[in-house]
């Protein structure tokens, strides 16, 4: 009688086990980095293709149920970094006055609002300037006032373009630029 029960044991934990392992090979979960940073909900490989959360790929993601599809929204967007009149990426460590400068083209949807914020290397979010836009346009530009920051360490700086679609959405990254704080 007991070997019967061990026999039975053997069998299902066999047949639990290569389920796990082919449902694991159908489908594996991986990471998947985005211009050297890690996404956050990683992706998935299944079959030989990769997938990948569309929300990482940033801008508006839509979903429409009814047609089955998903809208991504995300105009093209340039940002320049200006202290005064000189356009400059690269800073000294210490604390500098500037305002940034983003041209927006593309945009195919209304949004109602738009935001700047610079992140430190430790990820310390700091808001620039938001605003709502009064009218729509498929292209725009959008310069900040004069900021002064303090780039208290060597490192890289990242600044944000936000968009919001409408008052009950959140802000989505639409456009970053990178500014390297160096040493003296």
């Amino acid at each position: 009688m007991k070997w019967k029960r061990i026999l039975l044991c053997v069998t299902v934990f066999s047949l639990l086990g290569g389920s796990l392992l082919f449902a694991d090979s159908v489908n594996e979960k991986i990471r998947v980095l985005i211009n050297g940073k890690e996404a956050a909900d990683g992706g998935y490989l299944i079959d030989g293709t990769t997938y990948v959360p569309v929300r990482e790929a940033g801008g508006i993601a839509r979903w429409d149920s009814t047609n089955k599809r998903v809208t991504v929204i995300k105009p093209n967007v340039h940002i320049f970094l200006f202290k005064g009149d000189t356009v400059f990426g690269n800073v000294n460590v210490g604390k500098l006055k500037f305002n940034v400068f983003s041209q927006v083209d593309s945009l195919t949807t209304d949004i109602s609002a738009v935001k700047v914020t610079i992140t430190n290397p430790s990820g310390e979010v700091k808001d620039i300037q938001s605003q709502e836009l009064k009218t729509q346009k498929d292209n725009f530009w959008f310069r900040t006032y004069d900021f002064t920051y303090d780039f208290s360490r060597a490192g890289k700086y990242q600044v944000g373009f936000y968009i919001k679609e409408n008052a009950n959405s959140s802000y989505v990254l639409a456009a970053e630029k990178i500014i390297t704080a160096l040493n003296e």
